[in-house]
């Protein structure tokens, strides 16, 4: 009998990669009292590394990360409280993110489409990535 796809039994599921790309929210964090107060939209890009994801075989959406619950939690943390840094705030919706979704990887990539610098830019921005 031969080992087709077909015919071997249903193999243990295996991992994904989830991409929430653009996520707008208004936060208040940069260098100056100004960002602060006044707040700014920040772009958020995240990346969550699943070591496993039973959808791929079942269809269930049980089986793997809710888009709208990481969005909730990207959104709780990044707007709690105000950061200098961006650094700082990438690296607390990293550490939620992990703690949250057992992701293995997640990387966050924060970026303000409009800082306060004084000449033409697209974006300043930071990435970082944390394995659990």
């Amino acid at each position: 009998m031969s080992d087709s796809p077909s015919s071997k039994p249903d193999s243990p599921s295996e991992g994904a990669t989830v991409e929430v790309v653009g996520l707008a929210l208004w936060c208040h964090h940069g260098v100056t009292d100004a960002e602060q107060e006044v707040g700014q939209t920040i772009l958020f890009d995240i990346v969550l590394d699943l070591p496993e994801c039973g959808a791929r075989a079942s269809d269930d959406v049980s089986q793997t990360v809710d888009y709208g619950l990481v969005c909730e939690e990207v959104e709780r943390v990044a707007t709690a409280t105000s950061h200098r840094t961006l650094e700082r705030v990438c690296q607390l919706v990293g550490e939620a993110l992990i703690a949250e979704f057992e992701a293995t990887e997640v990387t966050i990539r924060a970026a303000k489409p409009e800082p306060p610098l004084p000449m033409a830019l697209g974006e300043v921005a930071v990435e970082i990535t944390l394995t659990a």
